[in-house]
């Protein structure tokens, strides 16, 4: 009885703490706002698409980073958080810079069979701390699901996507690290927190 017990407790935190990170991916992607300021990280310049900026987009000016993915996908960090709980969320927005739509590429979701077996998500993503020598991938509830952004398949010309990302934190003194997802060009983020 209390294996069973443990096993609807455990399930039960799970479903919070991704209920919390999918609340926190909501709440801190603001938008696509700043598309027509210069990237500080990209294969070729953005184009605008003629949206204004929210009252509510708090993020900076620029994104931390704008990272240039296959068939005009241009994913755009907005922010990398550390938190109390010793993990890192990453904000973005995904969006489709072309003139089609787009289906996600099935590589974002990685290789790990776990994760592919939940559907398409950004599970490929990691972090890595070249001082430390480390890479850190998104994390997994108790269920093999990544605690990232899921259910996506296609992103018509022109659309956004706000996403997130949850990894565990680099050490404190780590707060660059490399940002790399499958099929786009790797970028250097700074973790604030």
């Amino acid at each position: 009885m209390s294996i069973r017990f443990t096993t609807k407790a455990r399930r039960g935190m799970a479903v919070l703490t991704v209920a919390a990170g999918l609340t926190l991916g909501v709440v801190g992607c603001g938008g696509g706002g700043g598309d027509d300021k210069k990237p500080e990280i990209s294969a070729s310049a953005s184009k605008g698409d003629g949206s204004n900026p929210s009252a509510q987009e708090g993020q900076a000016d620029e994104p931390l980073a704008e990272l240039r993915g296959s068939s005009g996908l241009l994913l755009q960090i907005t922010s990398a958080q550390r938190d109390a709980g010793g993990f890192v969320i990453v904000n973005a927005t995904l969006k489709n810079d072309g003139a089609k739509s787009v289906v996600v590429p099935a590589a974002l979701s990685g290789n790990e069979t776990e994760i592919v077996r939940n559907g398409r998500s950004l599970g490929g993503a990691t972090l890595v701390d070249s001082k430390g020598k480390k890479r850190y991938y998104v994390l997994r509830d108790t269920d093999g699901r990544p605690l990232t952004t899921t259910g996506f398949s296609t992103i018509k010309a022109g659309e956004n996507l706000s996403v997130f990302m949850q990894f565990p934190a680099p050490p404190a003194d780590a707060t660059e690290v490399t940002f790399q997802l499958p099929t786009f060009a790797s970028g250097t983020i700074q973790i604030s927190g």
